[in-house]
């Protein structure tokens, strides 16, 4: 349960890379919880899709000292780093000549790095500024509407998406994973990197709120994924802890009794012990589903 009122939001001082004043990121929560809120209070998918396509520019303009604002300068050093962490992610699945997709993919940095090791890459994303550039031969940039993943049913050995699903409607994240289900090959794999609600929220949330209110429309707990990669029809899950390139398959009682152990602390502790970045790497989820062979 929320513990504020939205006129009246209280301070959790994080640090999380933030060098804003106290002001400027309440002015941001409050803008950012008033759009969400338009999200989350939508009656259907095609309304949904009508606020997504001007809200980041409300929101940019609104809060024009946004973070992502200033990441869109070049800084090939930090995006070579996320690159490589990502690679680091995906190497036990990521097999010489597999086809490959990415939902989400942004600049295609990563989509453009995979081309060089896989016979055929989709980049997926709801932004048509995604595919500004030259791309490979190899790579195919795919425009999505958030839900489908318009590539042919059962071609696809690897999937991956980092850091989308929580920005995604609970109805449409259901979806859009069904998709990607119906696109993998059997035995495909399909890894997903998203927050953890236990050490969250995480979004802008973070400094006013106990639960994300922001962009994050739904952040998830192990159990949580699981499940809703289950309802797609994944019967096998690995899991995964680190962080910065380094990543262990461990099982999921190992990250359910770390969640349990976090969310038995006092409010204070609690919040302190989840951007502790040891137990941040200890929850991050990271999921790889398979679908089953036939």
């Amino acid at each position: 349960m929320s513990s504020i009122h939205p006129g009246t939001p209280y301070f959790i001082p994080r640090k999380r890379d933030e060098t804003r004043e106290e002001a400027r990121l309440r002015a941001h929560y409050l803008v950012e919880r008033e759009l969400a809120d338009r999200l989350r209070a939508s009656r259907s998918f095609e309304e949904r899709q009508a606020i997504f396509a001007t809200m980041y520019d409300e929101l940019f303009a609104r809060v024009p000292d946004h973070p992502r604002l200033a990441a869109r300068r070049p800084d090939s050093e930090y995006r070579e780093q996320g690159v490589a962490w990502n690679l680091a992610q995906l190497r036990p699945y990521l097999k010489p000549g597999c086809t490959f997709l990415e939902v989400g993919a942004g600049d295609c940095a990563l989509a453009t790095r995979v081309a060089g090791e896989a016979n055929r890459v989709y980049a997926v994303d709801i932004s048509p500024s995604a595919q500004s550039g030259s791309l490979p031969e190899n790579v195919t940039f795919v425009l999505t509407d958030g839900r489908e993943i318009d590539v042919p049913p059962g071609s696809v050995d690897l999937a991956f998406s980092d850091q989308l699903m929580e920005h995604l409607h609970p109805e449409d994240a259901a979806a859009q994973l069904a998709n990607i289900y119906r696109a993998l090959k059997p035995g495909g794999v399909y890894v997903c990197v998203t927050p953890n609600r236990v050490y969250g929220p995480s979004d802008i949330s973070a400094f006013f709120d106990d639960e994300a209110r922001g962009f994050h429309l739904k952040e998830y707990s192990l159990d949580d994924i699981r499940g809703v990669f289950r309802a797609a029809g994944f019967g096998r899950m690995h899991t995964y802890i680190g962080a910065r390139g380094a990543f262990l398959r461990v099982p999921a009682m190992f990250v359910r009794g770390v969640e349990t152990f976090v969310e038995s602390l006092p409010g204070n502790i609690r919040r302190n012990a989840a951007d502790h970045k040891a137990i941040r790497a200890l929850l991050g989820l990271r999921v790889a589903g398979f679908k089953d062979k036939k």
